[in-house]
């Protein structure tokens, strides 16, 4: 009988600059515990949170600020395997279960990376061609339909 996977639930941020919608560029953070990993801001949902509740601790604890606007969510939940190099440090979880958000960061949100527990270490404001050249290989499929999901509902270029 073929193993049954277990996902980690947890929410993923797809943050727009304050500057959208007259410039469309997102934010993507460099990982610090990972060499030259980047990535959109993400983290687990914790028992009893709704993916809007996990969305606001989450972004406040890995970028220092939830002065965010929910422009829309994917419809449903996404899925990925952890490579095995992850696989290790995430037992007992083969990969997660992700609920996307499309958000705009509010005008007077300030990034602040040196939090209580920092997760990143870097971050910038890229366009969407850029965000593949950066990201790790494992998150490019699942980044790949969220995007293309965003820009079909015209919410990005």
């Amino acid at each position: 009988m073929p193993k049954i996977k277990k996902y980690r639930p947890n929410v993923a941020a797809v943050i727009l600059s304050s500057t959208y919608p007259l410039r469309c560029e997102f934010l993507i953070a460099k990982r610090e515990d990972i060499k030259d990993v980047w990535q959109f801001p993400q983290g687990g949902i914790d028992e009893g949170e709704s993916p809007e509740e996990a969305l606001f601790r989450e972004l406040k604890e890995e970028i220092g600020t939830n002065k965010i606007e929910i422009l829309t969510k994917y419809p449903e939940e996404l899925r990925y395997d952890f490579p095995q190099t992850i696989a290790k440090r995430m037992y007992p979880f083969d990969g997660q279960s992700q609920t996307y958000f499309l958000v705009r960061l509010k005008e007077k949100a300030k990034i602040k990376l040196d939090t209580k527990h920092p997760e990143f270490d870097d971050y910038k404001f890229v366009k969407r061609k850029e965000i593949f050249d950066m990201v790790a290989y494992f998150k490019r499929p699942v980044y790949q339909k969220v995007l293309n999901y965003f820009k079909k509902e015209g919410y990005i270029d």
